[in-house]
């Protein structure tokens, strides 16, 4: 704890926060956070074994899975930001939650980084499904190498800026309280935490999100209507066929990080039901980061043909039945 001067007046900043953390019951600790735990593992084994399913295969090595590994990495670093220390703090009583201020700081940085590139992500994807399908003569030509990384060091890029700017205009504030009245750390309960003038953040914070939800929202209505303009001029119902599934598996994974993320946004306009924006803000971490492999693995035509390989016996594969053979 230490003393500045401010001004001509004299602010107190602690380097040491309490944590609100989750409300638990006493009953309710230990399946709370043997449930999180499981979940928490679950996220991890599947990610890790997207990202090593696509590095170990040559066939997977193309522009939209490679792109699409971003995805999982985000996932992974979007959980284990959040649950390790939530699942501390279940176990620690409320008086006993404390956290470093600079952890806390780090802590939001990372929330916010895992909530921006969620959408900068799954933009690039939108991208690389637009070329294909739009242009499948020149895809190879537009998506090389030097594409895909370009697109790859933008979508990182863009959100570390944006969020470092963030985090940047709240740190620079004095605090004089020490209750951070969130599960975890994020900008505003960090902001919060000051006597002075949040104006910019909150100018800033408001700039920020409406221009990320209003380039990611409309960049994918963008594609997709185009993406829609060239499939209904398309007579190949088999390329129409193959583009519908493709474009679901995407649309799918972004329309369950935007309704968790507006869930999120639409609690913080309700107070009095602070228990449930608690819940909302821990579900955007860990609801769309154990869907996501899911339902790329079932989707994938590709990923789904060497799960089956790896996990079911040679001699299972072709299964005859009534004298056809159903091949997985």
């Amino acid at each position: 704890m230490y003393l500045i001067s401010a001004m001509g007046n004299e602010s107190y900043n602690s380097l040491t926060l309490q944590i609100e953390g989750l409300k638990v019951t006493e009953q309710s600790v230990y399946p709370v956070f043997a449930f999180l735990l499981i979940f928490y593992l679950l996220i991890i084994i599947m990610n890790v074994g997207i990202l090593v399913l696509v590095g170990i295969e040559r066939s997977l090595h193309q522009p939209m899975y490679l792109l699409f590994c971003n995805l999982p990495i985000n996932d992974i670093m979007g959980s284990s930001v959040l649950v390790p220390r939530l699942l501390a703090d279940i176990l620690t009583p409320p008086s006993e939650r404390f956290i470093d201020y600079y952890e806390c700081v780090v802590q939001a940085f990372f929330s916010h980084l895992f909530g921006t590139t969620s959408h900068t992500i799954l933009m690039i994807m939108a991208y690389d499904r637009y070329v294909a399908i739009c242009y499948p003569l020149r895809y190879a030509l537009i998506m090389n190498n030097k594409m895909v990384i370009k697109l790859i060091f933008s979508a990182w890029g863009v959100a570390v800026v944006l969020v470092a700017v963030l985090l940047g205009l709240t740190v620079r504030l004095n605090t004089c309280r020490t209750l951070i009245t969130h599960p975890y750390c994020d900008n505003a309960s960090l902001f919060k935490l000051s006597c002075e003038s949040v104006f910019i953040n909150n100018a800033y914070g408001l700039t920020f999100t409406v221009v990320l939800l209003t380039s990611s929202i409309g960049g994918v209505f963008l594609t997709y209507v185009k993406i829609t303009a060239v499939c209904l001029t398309n007579k190949n119902k088999a390329l129409n066929s193959k583009a519908l599934k493709t474009c679901s598996t995407h649309l799918s994974v972004y329309l369950i990080v935007i309704l968790c993320g507006m869930l999120t946004i639409l609690m913080h306009r309700f107070p009095q039901y602070s228990d449930y924006r608690k819940l909302s803000a821990i579900m955007f971490h860990i609801v769309p980061s154990g869907l996501n492999p899911i339902i790329y693995g079932v989707q994938s035509k590709e990923i789904r043909k060497l799960l089956s390989n790896i996990f079911l016996p040679k001699n299972v594969l072709p299964l005859i039945k009534g004298g056809a053979v159903y091949d997985f």
